[in-house]
């Protein structure tokens, strides 16, 4: 469904599925090292404030989840967002410019 629906808005848009074999807490472990290592650093801007996510991020700890939503979605969007930049092996380059 939402391959579908980004395909909609531009078809030439990167997409890939994921689908999960591990728990969350689990997937963010490699992340959790890349912010403890300092090389990952969010930026904020007054139009794009990144509260949400840094209150699911303070939120979250192995095994559980103290917040008001079910599940810390941004956090989990951000751990496989990074584990595909950061921790992936590639053989072809990451950005290609046109």
């Amino acid at each position: 469904m939402v391959e579908a629906i980004i395909r909609q808005i531009d078809p030439k848009i990167p997409f890939k599925a994921v689908r999960a074999t591990r728990g969350k807490a689990v997937r963010a472990e490699p992340v959790s090292a890349l912010y403890e290592q300092n090389k990952i650093k969010h930026l904020a801007t007054k139009a794009r404030p990144l509260t949400h996510l840094e209150d699911q991020m303070c939120a979250f700890t192995p095994g559980v989840f103290r917040g008001d939503t079910k599940s810390p979605d941004r956090v989990d969007a951000l751990v496989w967002a990074l584990t595909d930049l950061m921790l992936v092996s590639r053989t072809e380059p990451r950005m290609r410019t046109l």
